[in-house]
């Protein structure tokens, strides 16, 4: 009971954190508009010059107010549905809500690291620590003993399993296309680093996203209960990310950036993670705690 009632507290507060700064995200709009700046190595950078946003190239910029829409109008909606479903002792409620955390943790964690510092830091911190200690709440409260019981498909779990593995190896190789050849021709730097310190997205990726993507992908397919707890988890919370990330693609869009063939691929993969999430909740047989 008290478990449900500090993780209740820490959600309520992190969907009303999420509300202000995704909002501040899309309405904020004080600046002199875009504008070209010199980067550190020499590259000429379009800034946009509004909001909070001001000082992001103008291309990141549009993707941070795309993704603000979905946290707005997708993420805390679910978010707080999830909550009221999981203290009605629902496994597929606290499922359901591990994985939006997941999805609030990594979201928050790359405007705390990528975004230019602005009036939200002290509430993109507090967003990235509430949700992860939200989620590891949450995660804990399954019984990882029992956790294989609640699972009705085998066969779905592993192939959510092999979904997963798949598409981190693909986001690898995405990844990988962008910085090995700057780093075999000799110029180093990707242009995608624009005036940025470092390729934060990338880095966190390869280095953790990625790698737990593809490891939790292993177990669900060979079996081991603490695999489908975190693949059912990993592909809620790749729902969210994917549909951010086609709606960042439709606003790249709209500024006339080229985004083919990314815009074929990324709806694709959400609609994949989507089906994959949904035949998972029912595939829930009862609740373990």
């Amino acid at each position: 009971m008290k478990q449900n009632k500090i993780l209740t507290i820490l959600v309520l507060l992190i969907a009303a954190a999420a509300i202000t700064a995704s909002s501040f995200g899309i309405f904020s709009d004080d600046g002199k508009g875009v504008y070209e700046y010199q980067s550190i190595r020499g590259e000429e950078v379009m800034i946009y010059g509004k909001g909070i946003y001001k000082h992001m190239s103008a291309d990141v910029a549009v993707q941070g107010i795309a993704q603000d829409y979905v946290t707005l109008l997708v993420g805390v909606p679910f978010l707080l549905a999830a909550l009221f479903w999981s203290l009605k002792n629902s496994t597929k409620g606290m499922l359901l809500l591990s994985g939006t955390l997941l999805y609030f943790l990594v979201t928050y964690l790359f405007y705390l690291a990528m975004g230019m510092y602005n009036e939200m830091f002290l509430v993109y911190v507090f967003l990235t620590g509430s949700s992860f200690f939200a989620f590891v709440v949450a995660l804990f409260s399954f019984d990882f003993n029992k956790v294989k019981e609640i699972f009705s498909s085998h066969k779905l779990m592993r192939n959510t399993g092999v979904f997963l593995i798949i598409n981190s190896v693909m986001v690898a190789l995405l990844w990988l296309g962008i910085i090995v050849p700057p780093l075999l021709d000799g110029s180093i730097y990707p242009e995608q680093l624009q005036h940025y310190t470092t390729l934060i997205v990338q880095g966190f990726d390869l280095a953790l996203l990625l790698p737990i993507s593809f490891v939790v992908g292993i177990l669900a397919v060979r079996k081991r209960g603490i695999g489908y707890l975190f693949a059912s988890v990993y592909v809620v919370f790749l729902s969210f990310l994917m549909v951010a990330l086609t709606s960042k693609i439709l606003f790249m869009a709209n500024t006339g950036q080229n985004v083919v063939p990314v815009i074929f691929i990324m709806p694709t993969i959400a609609l994949i993670a989507i089906i994959f999430s949904v035949l998972i909740l029912r595939s829930i047989k009862k609740f373990s705690s």
